[in-house]
C-alpha cells in the first residue's frame, strides 16, 4: 500500500552540535518514517558555521546516519559579504519556501524560536503571498535556550521590542509547544512582565496555547545493551564496570561540573572510583586546570552516541548537579531520561528547572552548588547504598523514562490524520 506524498519538515540545530535537541530532531524524523510520511527533512546550518559559532560538536567522522528517506539540507548563505548577518538564515527561508511551493501536504516544526520559528513563520508567509498556497501546518517548540538564554536577555537588558518580536513570532504558528512544564510556566511568567511594561497580551495567549511535549529519546539505543560489549569499550578508555562516576554533558558553569570537581576531591569514594568528565563546552579549559594533578579525574572529549550508551550503562553513578545561572536553567535534562534508560548506577541531580519532571522520585537529589552535600551523596550511592536500592533506583527509573520513548512522544505532538469517511 502506498501513502499518498507527506512531508516533515524540522528546522534546527542538528548534528553535528552536542545538545539534546539535536537529538530531538533525529528521533521525530525517524518515527515520522513509520507515520507515514514520504519526505522527511532537517532544515539546519552549513558544518563550517557550526564550528565558527564555537558550538560543541560531536566527532564529524563518527556521526550517526540517517534512515534512508530523511534529508539533511544546509542552504548555503545568501548573499556576500556586504550582508553582514542574516546571509545563511536567509539560505534556510529560501529553501523552505521552495519546498512549500510544491504540491505536497507539510508540516513544519521549529525548535529554538531564535531564529528558527522565525525561518519557518517568514517562508509561509512569503509562500502564500506568493500564490503559491501551501498545505501547511506549522509548529514552533520551544526549548531551553529560547527562555533562559533569549527571552529573559531581553528581559533582563530591558528590550522589550526584541522580547514582543519573539513572543508575536512563536504564537503565529499554528500549535505552540513547550519541551517541559517548567517551560512552559517560564514562557508565562515571561510574558507576563513583556504585558506589564508594553500592554500586550502575550500571557493569556501562552496560558491558554502553549502544551507540553517531552522530548523524545529512542529507548532502543538504550535499552538491553550488551554486557560484553560494554565492557570491551570501558576497557579501550582503561575503566571497568562500576569503577567511576560520570558526568557527561556539555561542559558549561550551568552543569555544575565545577562543583563536581570539588566535591569529588573531597569524596571518601575517589580512592573506589574515578571521575570521568565525558563532554566539551566553553567551560572545558577553566576545569581542566580545576582538576590538574589529579589523576582520578579522566577527561573525554570525542564520546559518539553509541559509546554514551555504554558509559552510562557502565558508571557507579551518573552525576548532573545542574544549577541555575542567569545564562540558562536545565528546563528537563534529557541525559537524565537518556541515564534512566541505559541502567546501571543511581543518578545524582539537582531540583533544578525541570529536572524533576524527567527523574520523579527515582534519583538522589542535591541542593544546587552545596558541594558539601554533593561529596556526601557520592559517598552514599558508591560506598554505602545496597545492592537492592541500587536496583530499585534502576527499575523504576527505566519505567519512568519509557514515557519519553520516541513513538509516543511522537503521536501525541503529530496525531494521525483521521481517514477520509466514503460517502456512499
Amino acid at each position: 500500500m502506498t501513502h499518498p506524498p507527506r512531508r516533515l519538515v524540522i528546522v534546527v540545530r542538528a548534528d553535528p552540535v552536542i545538545c539534546g535537541h539535536s537529538g530531538e530532531a533525529r528521533n521525530l524524523a525517524e518515527v515520522a518514517l513509520t507515520r507515514g510520511f514520504t519526505d522527511v527533512r532537517l532544515l539546519t546550518w552549513p558544518i563550517p558555521t557550526l564550528q565558527a559559532a564555537g558550538l560543541p560538536l560531536k566527532p564529524l567522522d563518527r556521526l550517526l546516519p540517517y534512515s534512508a528517506g530523511i534529508t539533511v539540507e544546509r542552504p548555503d548563505a545568501v548573499g556576500d559579504y556586504r550582508v553582514p548577518d542574516g546571509r545563511h538564515q536567509a539560505g534556510l527561508t529560501g529553501r523552505l519556501v521552495e519546498l512549500l511551493a510544491e504540491p505536497v501536504p507539510t508540516v513544519c516544526l521549529s525548535m529554538y524560536l531564535a531564529p528558527h520559528t522565525a525561518v519557518v513563520v517568514d517562508a509561509v508567509a512569503a509562500a502564500r503571498a506568493a500564490g503559491f498556497a501551501p498545505d501547511v501546518r506549522t509548529v514552533a517548540k520551544a526549548v531551553g535556550s529560547d527562555v533562559t538564554n533569549v527571552i529573559r536577555s531581553c528581559l533582563r537588558e530591558g528590550r522589550f521590542g526584541a522580547a514582543t518580536v519573539l513572543f508575536t513570532t512563536f504564537l503565529a504558528n499554528d500549535e505552540v509547544v513547550a519541551v517541559s512544564e517548567y517551560t512552559r510556566q517560564e514562557i508565562i511568567a515571561s510574558a507576563e512582565q513583556v504585558d506589564a511594561r508594553c500592554g500586550t497580551t502575550f500571557a493569556e495567549q501562552c496560558r491558554r496555547r502553549v502544551s507540553v511535549s517531552y522530548p523524545p529519546i529512542d529507548s532502543s539505543a538504550f535499552l538491553g545493551l550488551d554486557p560484553a560489549r560494554m565492557d570491551a569499550a570501558l576497557e579501550r578508555r582503561g575503566l571497568s564496570r562500576d569503577g567511576y562516576v560520570l558526568f557527561l554533558s556539555r561542559v558549561t558553569r550551568a552543569k555544575g561540573v565545577h562543583d563536581l570537581i570539588a566535591a569529588f576531591g573531597r569524596a571518601r569514594c575517589r580512592s573506589r572510583v574515578k571521575l570521568v568528565v565525558a563532554g566539551t563546552g566553553p567551560a572545558l579549559e577553566q576545569v581542566r586546570a580545576l582538576a590538574a594533578g589529579d589523576e582520578r579525574v579522566v577527561f573525554m572529549t570525542d564520546v559518539d552516541d553509541q559509546e554514551k550508551a555504554l558509559l552510562m550503562r557502565g558508571c557507579a553513578a551518573y552525576v548532573l548537579p545542574t544549577k541555575p545561572v542567569p545564562e540558562f536553567v536545565e528546563t528537563f535534562g534529557i541525559a537524565l531520561a537518556e541515564k534512566m534508560l541505559a541502567g546501571g548506577g543511581p543518578i545524582i541531580t539537582t531540583m533544578t528547572g525541570g529536572t524533576l519532571e524527567a527523574v520523579g522520585d527515582t534519583a538522589v537529589i542535591v541542593a544546587p552548588e552545596d558541594v558539601t552535600g554533593l561529596a556526601a551523596a557520592l559517598d552514599r550511592v558508591v560506598l554505602d547504598m545496597s545492592p537492592a536500592e541500587r536496583g530499585d533506583l534502576e527499575r523504576r527509573a527505566r519505567a519512568r523514562a519509557m514515557r519519553f520513548d520516541r513513538a509516543a512522544v511522537f503521536d501525541d505532538l503529530f496525531p494521525r490524520p483521521r481517514p477520509a469517511v466514503e460517502v456512499a
